[in-house]
């Protein structure tokens, strides 16, 4: 169900997709900087589970309602966007998104429950997903639903362990960091700009493309 000559270039192509610059790893880096990797990993495991969801999306046909129902799609649209300029608008205000003062520290549920939701009200990864994912399935291999679930699986965890090291490798460089204001404060500027431009871009998005 799962040949090499097909699960090789599906990795291939995860790894490259799980590493480009996004809002997702910029949320894991400015975890495991200001609290290290337990941070990073609580948010990296967050943005991997909300790739399973849209993943079971995908492969229940709910995303299809996204491509066919302009309402929903809006719906969708306008949450992730608003969500991410949020998260944006409050990087560049607060300035908090990277802090190391204590009263700034989140609970990791708190953590988590934000890599979620910016992956999951995002409505990129679920369009992205269905039509990545079945380049790879073949119904001459077994089930289709099968073979979606299992390399939606592939997808989230390789997403959460390599944010999670990338967010953990971060965090060694907080004690450089705190000898930085001024690199601190254009490190949350930069990562709150990050967040608007994915909100914008978001609202840019065509349905049909």
């Amino acid at each position: 169900m799962f040949p090499p000559e097909v699960l090789g270039p599906y990795l291939v192509a995860v790894l490259v997709v799980v590493m480009a610059p996004g809002p997702d790893n910029i949320l894991a880096i400015s975890r495991g900087l200001s609290q290290g990797w337990p941070a990073a990993a609580a948010s990296s495991a967050g943005a991997g589970l909300g790739i399973m969801v849209h993943s079971i999306a995908a492969t229940l046909g709910l995303v299809l309602v996204l491509q066919t129902s302009p309402w929903a799609f809006w719906a969708v649209k306008l949450a992730g966007a608003t969500y991410l300029l949020w998260l944006g608008y409050k990087a560049i205000t607060s300035r908090s998104l990277i802090s190391f003062t204590p009263a700034n520290r989140q609970p990791l549920r708190r953590v988590f429950t934000t890599g979620l939701l910016s992956n999951v009200l995002n409505p990129k990864p679920g369009l992205f997903v269905v039509a990545f994912i079945p380049q790879f399935v073949s119904e001459s291999r077994g089930s289709v639903q099968v073979q979606m679930l299992v390399y939606g699986a592939i997808f989230a965890v390789l997403t959460a362990l390599i944010f999670t090291l990338i967010g953990g490798f971060a965090g060694r460089l907080s004690t450089w960091l705190m000898r930085k204001p001024r690199v601190l404060l254009f490190a949350n500027v930069g990562a709150g700009l990050t967040f608007v431009a994915a909100g914008l871009s978001i609202l840019a998005l065509d349905r049909r493309r």
